[in-house]
């Protein structure tokens, strides 16, 4: 298997880890409890919601503290748990590409700012609420236009027939 170099792939050392060490919940499975934490809305049942999110005209996306602010603050939003951040920095256009792992499953957020485009993918599961990040990236970057998919992740097989 060949392996780039961070230099090969065009990376600075840029790159920033935060641990956020907050208590667990919301897996999967509970095998003590039964509870799967599928969710249910309108008979559907379904593992999670995914969020396709275009920022296009936006702002601060070469800004990794920024961004690192936004990702909590839609982390908060949501009611979801947050276990990790990772940010890389790239040069020389400056874009950033990271994601927040949750206990819930994640957000992820690649940027363009030579071109003021953002790429967000924001999938939960359980209680969490993705839509509630929606406004946070409206503040933090202004977007002159929001455009978002939403897709039922892991639907039961009986809805899908």
């Amino acid at each position: 298997m060949a392996t780039n170099s961070s230099a090969e792939l065009g990376m600075d050392s840029g790159t920033r880890s935060v641990e956020s060490h907050s208590s667990v919940h919301g897996s999967v499975s509970d095998s003590a409890s039964g509870k799967d934490y599928y969710i249910t809305r309108d008979g559907v049942r379904y593992a999670g919601t995914h969020l396709i999110v275009d920022l296009r005209g936006a702002v601060r996306l070469d800004d990794i503290e920024h961004i690192e602010r936004a990702l909590r603050d839609a982390v908060t939003a949501s009611g979801a748990t947050l276990l990790h951040i990772h940010l890389h920095h790239f040069s020389p256009n400056g874009g950033v590409s990271g994601v927040a792992v949750l206990a819930e499953s994640h957000i992820s957020i690649h940027t363009w700012p030579e071109r003021r485009y953002a790429a967000l993918d924001v999938f939960m599961c359980g209680s969490a609420r993705p839509q509630n990040t929606l406004d946070v990236f409206k503040r933090a970057f202004e977007p002159d236009r929001m455009e978002v998919a939403e897709h039922l992740r892991g639907r039961d097989q009986k809805d899908l027939d």
